[in-house]
């Protein structure tokens, strides 16, 4: 070679004297016996589609925080109201408990909520009629919406995307999208999920799902190596030894059907045990951590859940009440101002839509405890009352009778 005289020996010619072997490079470690694993971890995608796929359809805590947190906020009733009287028949009102022929309250309900849970994210759309006013509701999958910015950075439309076409709508005039989100410090046009914040929880604990399954099917194959050393020593078999070894394994001692079957080592077969036990590495707990972290990101007590050794609350009710607390009321009177906000623009009047927690029985002792505080107190009128306990300020014709 043009460049052998660079060798430290003198190059090819030197190694032709000495007889000498090129240099080769190797590690000083190398001749140890090393256990090899993955360079890193391994995380699930973070989009909308994964996530769903992996904390809530393939993950039971993800799709019971989900579904507990939308059914419970979705029964919650709610009221519309101004700040003289509540509405029992307005259109709105008819609006809300018939959003769409295919769909009542609660089950649009339920969806918007679960959208927002998944993704961050939840759209509204409204089926205008000639008069312009709305005649539809239906709750459009965040995962198909795309916010389309403007110059300025502000929403000029919304694109949803649908086997391949898309529907522009434009955020002109009345906007029919009505657009909820949760908090994200980060970004400007979506929300971020609780599923996010606990994707790597998830990921924990589908991987712990995983092995007690790969455990249950590779129950009598213990992790190890067959080490094969001849009568003179040689580490190598014949083809035929090998071939038959496999076969024996793979028919006689893996599956959960051959489990505990003892295995019977011939011919200078020696059994190396490698790798940990399910107990070393304390497999169950990691798991039940994972659990707990899905249900503290959605804002649901483990004890909900049925996960053992939570002493957080005294008993299940105490539970319960926190859970709707702090966890259903927020977020549905969240969404109730959205959606009460931006119908009102249809109609031109100041509307509130918020959850009558008269009616919520798991806060039926607060509200017995409320109603008791605000009507001892005799420095307030009948009116500053009714203020306190969210209702709406009395007519003088009812004061009066």
């Amino acid at each position: 070679m043009v460049f052998d005289f660079l060798r430290r020996d003198g190059g090819a010619g030197a190694q032709a004297r000495t007889g000498a072997a090129p240099e080769r490079k190797a590690s000083a470690a190398g001749s140890l016996v090393a256990w090899h694993s993955q360079g890193r971890v391994a995380w699930s995608p973070r989009d909308t589609v994964s996530l769903t796929r992996s904390g809530f359809v393939g993950n039971p805590v993800g799709f019971r925080s989900v579904k507990l947190i939308a059914e419970a906020a979705a029964a919650l009733p709610l009221v519309l109201q101004d700040r003289v009287r509540r509405y029992d028949c307005h259109p709105l009102v008819s609006l809300v408990r018939r959003p769409n022929a295919a769909q009542g309250r609660a089950e649009l309900m339920e969806a918007l909520y679960g959208q927002l849970l998944l993704s961050g994210n939840g759209y509204v759309e409204a089926v205008l009629g000639e008069d312009g006013a709305p005649l539809e509701l239906h709750v459009l999958r965040s995962d198909r919406m795309a916010v389309v910015p403007g110059a300025d950075g502000w929403p000029v439309a919304y694109e949803y995307a649908v086997a391949g076409k898309k529907h522009r709508f434009d955020v002109t005039g009345r906007p029919v999208i009505c657009h909820v989100k949760m908090f994200h410090p980060q970004d400007d046009h979506y929300g971020l999920s609780p599923l996010q914040a606990a994707a790597m929880a998830v990921d924990v604990h589908n991987s712990a799902s995983r092995w007690s399954k790969s455990l249950l099917d590779n129950a009598a194959r213990p992790s190890g190596a067959l080490v094969y050393k001849g009568a003179e020593g040689q580490g190598l078999m014949g083809d035929d030894q090998f071939r038959r070894l496999s076969t024996e394994i793979e028919t006689f001692h893996q599956g959960a059907r051959n489990a505990g079957r003892p295995m019977l080592l011939e011919g200078g077969l020696d059994w190396k045990p490698m790798g940990f036990s399910p107990s070393d590495m304390e497999f169950q707990k990691t798991k039940e951590a994972a659990a707990r972290e899905i249900a503290l990101a959605f804002g649901v007590p483990p004890m909900l859940l049925g996960i053992q050794g939570d002493a957080t609350y005294a008993n299940y009710q105490e539970a319960n009440r926190a859970f709707y607390r702090l966890t259903v009321l927020p977020l549905a009177t969240r969404v109730a101002a959205a959606l009460a906000d931006w119908l009102s623009g249809f109609t031109g009047e100041m509307l509130e839509l918020k959850p009558d927690l008269d009616q919520v029985p798991a806060l039926s002792a607060e509200r017995d405890a409320q109603w008791a505080r605000v009507a001892q107190a005799d420095f307030l009128s009948d009116g500053e009352k009714r203020a306190l306990l969210g209702l709406p300020v009395l007519a003088e014709a009812d004061a009066d009778g």
